[in-house]
């Protein structure tokens, strides 16, 4: 008896259709085919233990199992509750007719247990889209499967629940979310406030452009002056998540395993701060099962290096092309996948390996060699990518006893998003261009030319700090947004010079500067 069940892979941000084709004859054999991986292999065992210690026998007949299309490698272990449904068909102990309108995914305990899965979101988006009437997927995934409307989506515990269901004997209701209200209700729901912040009001202004703007920007400063206290803040003033970019975001999330079971949608910009130590293939994703690196988690959100120079050389260099194409593509002899990473790069460094260079109440023990060194460890082409470098010091002991609260993130906010919708007017007609930070040389010409004396004044000024050439274009992005958070139509002059001070790290003697 030849059976059909539906399922899904996903590979990449691609959901693929599985058809599992399950047919019994006479033998004592179980065979698989369609280029199951070991985990999809090691199914079998699995399978036979959950369906005797659930009340189901295995049948004493030869298996032959299909995963349709035949020439897509299948991975992962959420074939296990499809094919186990598929054999008890071919024993007529489910019905046959009424598994077509249905798609299914979960991997089985031994006890019969469901086990959640990776993935469960674009594959209910999957299954509405092909018109199935419900989609089965473990319980502690339902939340994130049942924010896709118009499809019936199970979530289940045991494999007796999807035999009763499909038979007719005892019927689960769907699970049906409010997501919306309370999509909305999380999204200013934040544990860190720049009100705590005391002093530091340059970095604050720099994150506020920076954020105003989309622009990347590192800070330089010795330990602790406040780098990582500043940074962990900065989505508190990001503009809120849309629907769709919540939609987006929580599927990269869903597809790496790194949704919590209590979360339907992501309702806050993803902060990501991976350790130094991180490897290549975990930072932009990748690997023998491909799953998506920290700049794709970070999608629509902060990707956060501290101690910028310590990271791997190969790792921060694969950041370039990312930064650039908002976008990464994964090539290796057995797949192509494409992850979306549309991210602000935010980093954070020492200036000298001690820490504590041009630090008025500490002495640095390096050599200008060291200083050198460890300031060259970032690449030109790296840093030509930050918009924004600034400089911390460390704040005095009057400062910091303060009672006095500083400016709230809320307020920040509203000047942020109030800059934002003046940038989406601005680049309506330009598919995908939304904020300063993503203007092309020649949308730099219409959009932030400055005017004759501010042009002046910034030749002199790249001229008198030695301002590499790469500045230039950078100096005119950031000059335009804090044009927008003033509501100025043109760059002026006060723009310009603002935007020149936040250059540090290209003056050719930054370093002389400081000692």
């Amino acid at each position: 008896m030849l059976v059909k069940v539906f399922s899904a892979s996903v590979q990449g941000m691609q959901t693929i259709p599985v058809t599992i084709e399950v047919n019994s004859s006479r033998g004592v054999r179980f065979v698989m085919v369609g280029l199951p991986d070991n985990a999809v292999k090691e199914s079998h065992e699995r399978i036979m233990a959950a369906l005797e210690n659930s009340g189901y026998n295995m049948p004493t007949q030869q298996i032959t199992i299909n995963l349709a299309p035949a020439d897509i490698r299948k991975e992962g272990s959420a074939f296990d509750l499809p094919m186990a449904i598929g054999i008890m068909a071919t024993q007529q102990k489910v019905d046959a007719e009424a598994l077509g309108r249905f798609m299914m995914v979960g991997e089985l305990s031994l006890d019969g247990s469901i086990v959640p899965v990776r993935g469960a979101l674009p594959i209910a988006i999957q299954a509405r889209k092909m018109g199935y009437e419900g989609l089965f997927v473990p319980e502690k995934n339902v939340r994130e499967a049942a924010v896709v409307n118009n499809l019936k989506v199970f979530g289940v515990s045991h494999i007796s629940q999807v035999v009763n269901h499909i038979n007719g004997h005892s019927l689960m209701e769907p699970t049906i979310l409010d997501t919306r209200a309370d999509f909305y209700a999380r999204q200013t729901n934040f544990e860190l406030d720049y009100a705590d912040v005391k002093g530091q009001e340059l970095a604050k202004r720099a994150l506020e452009i920076a954020a105003a703007g989309g622009h990347n920007l590192i800070m330089i400063g010795p330990p602790g002056s406040g780098k990582s206290m500043l940074a962990k803040r900065l989505p508190s003033i990001l503009p809120p998540l849309s629907l769709s970019e919540s939609l987006e975001t929580t599927q990269i999330h869903s597809i790496a395993g790194r949704l919590p079971s209590d979360v339907a949608l992501i309702a806050q910009r993803p902060f990501r701060s991976p350790h130094h130590t991180i490897s290549q293939v975990a930072l932009v994703g990748g690997g023998s099962n491909p799953q998506p690196g920290e700049i794709s988690l970070a999608h629509n959100g902060v990707l956060f290096c501290d101690e910028l120079p310590e990271f791997q050389r190969s790792a921060l260099e694969v950041l370039r092309q990312p930064l650039e194409d908002r976008a990464i593509t994964i090539n290796r002899v057995k797949y192509s996948i494409n992850y979306p990473c549309s991210f602000m790069f935010v980093a954070s460094m020492n200036p000298c390996p001690c820490g504590y260079f041009g630090d008025p109440t500490h002495n640095c023990l390096c050599t200008p060699g060291q200083i050198s060194r460890y300031i060259n460890r970032i690449s030109g082409p790296l840093m030509d990518r930050l918009d924004l470098q600034i400089q911390i010091n460390p704040l005095p002991f009057s400062s910091i006893s303060e009672s006095k609260r500083g400016e709230p993130s809320a307020v920040i906010r509203e000047r942020v998003i109030a800059a934002r919708k003046i940038q989406e007017e601005r680049y309506r007609a330009h598919k995908h261009i939304h904020c300063n930070a993503q203007m092309t040389e020649r949308m730099i010409q219409q959009y932030a030319e400055p005017d004759a004396a501010s042009l002046d004044m910034l030749r002199k000024a790249m001229e008198r700090l030695s301002l590499s050439a790469r500045a230039y274009s950078r100096i005119l992005k950031v000059a335009r947004t804090i044009a927008d958070l003033e509501g100025c139509e043109r760059v002026g002059l006060t723009h310009i010079a603002e935007a020149v001070g936040y250059r540090n790290l290209d003056r050719s003697d930054w370093a002389e500067r400081r000692l």
